[in-house]
């Protein structure tokens, strides 16, 4: 407790400044996530707090983070349209998916998996990283010129004999769970039908028009729709306006390019301001005078979900409501999410290690992060993790223990409660264009670039190509168009195969079979002359495994007839897998019945404990003939094998 307040004007100065550089980001995570501003805001507070409350990592801010926010936004999407488009009704079910989420990092850090999170390939992050920042460019271009799918009456009319489907559909489902059937109750279903409004039908096709334009693929496909409306608005410019009249309504049609303006006045104070200086956060400034400007002349502008300014209050819902069948299509992505903040975060303690000196304590910081997530889910928050801007931020300010966090969700929670109604006037455009230069700046630039030089490894038809780039493509490719999770678990296993098949390569490359003649290691020159016909001496370098054991399969075959006697040197085969165990049992059986003795010499520790485990040891090869070095062996060599050519 006493190191806690050590440094109270430090972490004061520092959380207060974290804090004001997270709030534009946890708005327009928010925002962007499908839950609205309220929940960016409870997530920035709560894991914030908690994650620095109870984490490993003294200086670390968290919060909801781009990749984070871009798997949440999927969750969000699938569960509300498994919900008929109703994120009240989807809520428990979403919050239930970030709580399990939160325990699943909680669990990964009790069990000590938080140093195994440093062996995930670069190219699989590379390509998440760069597929993140993809996806939120491409799906904030439709708010970043006004355009949302279901304002647009034409578009949505194109719905409507699909809504009118679903809501029958949902009629009946309702009707099958109270055991009504359809044709002999065919009056009930008449009766409820009949009660279906214009109003209903309407909300549904909004829903679908929604539903329609999510996405990666969905903002393509209504792209051209919404640079037409634009292009529109040039050849008709009497018809809309950029003002209110005093009274606050809109004087014609909302104008498209006034959110373009917006936007891009938001992202060239970013980028602008930052040239001028950095001791005030460019996000903030952008926030405050692109939403000063508008509000101010009354601009007509869409502004962003309403901030009620309520002290947050724990859904219930996620237990009472509770349904193993409504999680189970979504344990995997709750698992991505948890592994995706563990390496988010733990990467930024990386950075907070470098910069104060100081070391981390990995399985500490999971807990703390997935704590601070699982209250966050709780109260209605999206998930987050261990954010490096703010870190560094925090750091450079002055902040050293674990109160500088906590003091920013403090201040984030002053400012809801305080602000709450003020911040709800902000524009979405505002908040649009701010999340476009987190999408330019989350993109892995490092990767990128490194792409012509990496060296070309492979071949598949009449292209070379690096085997690196091609699992970093891959993932930027699945990640974009198709899912986020999957596209990390295909990465992964070719990331993997291809590295067993690189060290199965070159494992088999330095144990090519030689005989003596052709291949002499240092303590093998004076080796006895008259000899060398009788004795085979196989060295085997590097690891045996599953990928390296076709190589020396081929030992039993390839012996010349006149060596009876095989040395098999380990001192370099530290480690051997259970398939690599079973290749060399079977080796050294067809050995025994043509009659030939077999020498083992110095067998590292894990390979012998595996050889002992089936009994190769010694059924096989006796304790008298495993020898610790290569001389002791060549005494009983000299004293037992004869000369016989």
């Amino acid at each position: 407790m006493k190191k806690l307040f050590s440094n109270i004007k430090g972490d004061a100065f520092g959380g207060i400044t974290a804090g004001i550089v997270a709030l534009p980001l946890a708005l327009a995570f928010g925002v962007s996530s499908g839950l609205g501003p309220t929940a960016g805001l409870y997530g920035a507070i709560f894991i914030s707090f908690f994650a620095a409350l109870f984490g490993g990592t003294n200086t670390q801010i968290s919060g909801p983070t781009a990749p984070m926010t871009a798997v949440s936004m999927i969750v969000i999407a699938g569960i509300v349209a498994a919900n008929d488009g109703d994120p009240k009704k989807a809520l428990p079910a979403i919050l239930t998916v970030f709580l399990l989420a939160g325990l699943m990092q909680i669990g990964l850090g009790a069990i000590g998996l938080g140093k195994y999170i440093k062996y995930i390939p670069y190219p699989v992050v590379s390509g998440f990283m760069t597929a993140i920042g993809v996806i939120i460019l491409i799906t904030q271009i439709l708010p970043s010129i006004g355009y949302y799918p279901k304002e647009d009456e034409a578009f949505v009319e194109k719905f409507r004999p699909r809504a009118e489907e679903v809501i029958l559909d949902n009629i009946l489902k309702e009707e099958r769970k109270e055991g009504i059937l359809v044709l002999e109750n065919i009056a009930v279903t008449m009766e409820r039908g009949s009660k279906i409004t214009e109003n209903d039908i309407l909300r549904e096709s909004e829903t679908l028009a929604k539903n329609e334009a999510s996405g990666v693929i969905g903002a393509l496909k209504v792209m051209p729709r919404a640079v037409t409306k634009l292009i529109e608005e040039l050849k008709n410019p009497a018809e809309y306006s950029f003002l209110k009249n005093k009274e606050g309504d809109p004087i014609k049609k909302k104008s498209l390019w006034l959110e373009v303006i917006l936007a891009l006045g938001a992202i060239f104070i970013i980028y602008g301001f930052k040239r001028i200086t950095k001791a005030v956060p460019s996000t903030l400034v952008a926030l405050v005078v692109m939403s000063g400007i508008a509000f101010a002349f009354n601009l007509n502008y869409q502004t962003i979900d309403q901030i009620t300014g309520n002290f947050p209050k724990p859904n219930l819902e996620i237990i009472t409501e509770f349904s193993f069948g409504t999680i189970t299509p979504y344990i995997f992505t709750a698992l991505t999410l948890a592994l995706l903040g563990a390496i988010d975060s733990l990467l930024t303690s990386v950075v907070a290690d470098n910069m104060t000196k100081t070391k981390h304590k990995p399985n500490k910081e999971l807990v703390g992060q997935g704590i601070g997530n699982s209250i966050a889910a709780i109260f209605g928050g999206i998930p987050g993790a261990g954010a490096t801007i703010r870190t560094v931020v925090n750091i450079n300010s002055g902040g050293k223990t674990k109160l500088s966090g906590m003091i920013a969700g403090v201040l984030l929670l002053i400012i809801l409660l305080g602000l709450g109604p003020v911040a709800s006037k902000i524009p979405a455009a505002v908040l649009a264009g701010i999340l476009v230069t987190v999408g330019i700046g989350v993109m892995d630039y490092k990767g990128l670039r490194a792409i012509p030089s990496l060296p070309k490894d492979i071949k598949l038809g009449p292209l070379r190509l690096s085997s690196e780039v091609l699992i970093m493509l891959i993932v930027l490719g699945l990640s974009t168009f198709w899912d986020l999770i999957y596209a990390v678990g295909i990465g992964l296993v070719i990331a993997s195969l291809m590295f067993m098949k690189k060290i199965g390569d070159i494992t088999a490359k330095g144990s090519d079979i030689k005989t003596l003649r052709e291949e002499a290691w240092e303590d093998e020159i004076d080796f006895p002359e008259n000899l060398k016909e009788e004795v085979f001496i196989k060295h085997i370098k590097g690891p045996l495994f599953f990928g390296s054991t076709s190589e020396i399969q081929a030992l039993a075959k390839q012996l010349p007839d006149t060596a009876r006697t095989v040395i098999i040197r380990m001192g370099r085969m530290q480690y051997v897998d259970q398939s690599g165990l079973y290749t060399l049992e079977d080796i050294l059986v067809d050995l025994k019945s043509a009659d030939r003795k077999v020498l083992f010499v110095n067998i590292p520790k894990q390979p012998r404990y595996m050889m002992e485990r089936i009994d190769i040891i010694p059924d096989l090869i006796p304790e008298e003939d495993c020898y610790d070095n290569f001389e002791d062996c060549l005494q009983w060599i000299k004293a037992n094998v004869e000369d016989t050519v």
